[in-house]
């Protein structure tokens, strides 16, 4: 699979929600850096993991819409939009957040990411 191919995978799966999905897509060493509009976080395999869980306490449903792709060797750019389906209303899709990651991957897996995100 393309690094493309990779990251496509990844934002099509449940990982955001299901934590066990989201560690297939992890490579063990991996450092995500995120700029959300509550601030900066460092987050390692465990963190993205916890999120991951949190997540999918909260949603029973995730959708990413993708409106950008820009791939450079092993590093991918990636704008989307996460929407979701509360436990609550589960027949409502609601805007989560805008995003804007940079994701560089080794050994066909998630490494290094750089997140920025903003609130719906």
């Amino acid at each position: 699979m393309s690094s493309k191919e990779i990251i496509q995978s990844f934002y099509k799966s449940d990982a955001l929600i299901d934590s066990a999905v989201m560690k297939e897509f992890l490579h063990p060493e991996i450092i995500l850096e995120w700029n959300s509009s509550k601030g900066f976080v460092q987050l390692d395999f465990q963190g993205i993991l916890d999120i991951s869980a949190e997540l999918g306490k909260a949603y029973v449903r995730s959708k990413v819409r993708v409106s950008h792709i820009v791939t450079e060797e092993e590093t991918v750019s990636v704008r989307y939009s996460h929407f979701v389906k509360t436990i609550e209303n589960p027949r409502e899709e609601m805007l989560l957040a805008h995003f804007m990651a940079i994701w560089q991957l080794k050994d066909g897996k998630l490494y290094r990411g750089y997140q920025m995100s903003q609130l719906s």
